[in-house]
């Protein structure tokens, strides 16, 4: 394991959210776990989430609300805020790369017609507020040769042409991530989320 400031990779672990979970007493708001193989990835439900090893970004990042160097308070009825900071967090970094997205309710991104990205968010209440939060991420990265029963994939690489460095696309994300999470300390900001999230939002038949 290598840690990067708040960015901690594995070469393997079964799931990146339950490995966040395990450590979530030392782990600092906007801590990340990412793995370049997660071997029993989890998706919505009982869904499976798959990814090539070393080729695309699976990782957890932990919010943390309501403590010394956390977020501000969160109650558990505004839990959508926090899917709404991570879809826009995906939503402003494909933008940089020149991909429109849109958010798929509830829980993955789309470009056009094809999933781009899955998110699985994990909250631990106390009481009637949100105490943490384990963001799944597993964000088509490199990856161009897809199972033939997943219906819709793409990727990043798939978009526009290039391949990525999974660990420096990390960074930069982190970085989007945390200004979109500070979002949520103010009732503009949370206002601003509830917006972009409504105007970018679909529902599938």
């Amino acid at each position: 394991m290598e840690k990067l400031t708040d960015i901690r990779w594995y070469d393997s672990v079964e799931s990146t959210n339950d490995e966040a979970r395990r450590l979530l007493c030392e782990l600092d708001n906007l801590s990340v776990i990412a793995a370049r193989c997660q071997t029993a990835g989890r998706g919505q439900g009982d869904h499976k989430w798959h990814s090539r090893p070393g080729e695309n970004l699976t990782f957890s990042v932990v919010l943390k609300f309501g403590g010394e160097g956390a977020l501000a308070p969160l109650a558990a009825r505004d839990a959508l805020l926090i899917t709404e900071t991570v879809t826009l967090a995906l939503r402003l970094y494909l933008a940089d790369e020149g991909v429109k997205a849109r958010i798929k309710w509830p829980n993955d991104i789309y470009v056009g017609d094809l999933k781009v990205c899955g998110i699985l968010i994990e909250n631990v209440l106390h009481g009637q507020e949100v105490a943490s939060s384990i963001i799944g991420i597993g964000l088509n990265l490199n990856q161009t040769v897809f199972p033939e029963d997943i219906p819709n994939p793409t990727s990043l690489s798939l978009l526009t042409g290039r391949r990525y460095d999974p660990e420096r696309e990390l960074v930069r994300f982190h970085g989007i991530l945390a200004d979109c999470a500070e979002k949520t300390n103010t009732a503009e900001g949370r206002r601003y989320l509830d917006g972009i999230f409504n105007e970018y939002m679909f529902r599938l038949p």
